[in-house]
């Protein structure tokens, strides 16, 4: 029984050496690894912090819609995990 979900990938600004859209597609093959079935991308854009937590200033925000069993949120909580370039990520389930 798939599910759908929606993630939104805050990614380190200072952190990227390379494109925005290789990272993203880095991301999403790394989802789809995991066994999860992409959707809409959206690139929301580069966003300032009001502080800056960790000594990073601002993030790069790219929301993904996917689908996948109901164990795929920690599966992919996991793998993305181990990317230093990944500052936050959310997760939500969506009926």
């Amino acid at each position: 029984m798939n599910r759908n979900y929606e993630s939104l990938i805050v990614l380190d600004s200072n952190a990227l050496e390379e494109t925005v859209d290789d990272m993203v597609s880095k991301i999403g093959k790394e989802m789809e690894g995991e066994g999860a079935k992409l959707g809409q991308v959206d690139h929301l854009g580069q966003k300032k912090f009001s502080s800056a937590p960790r000594g990073v200033s601002g993030g790069y925000y790219v929301q993904i819609a996917f689908s996948g069993g109901p164990e795929i949120i920690e599966k992919v909580k996991n793998k993305l995990r181990l990317n230093t370039k990944i500052y936050q990520q959310y997760y939500q389930r969506i009926a």
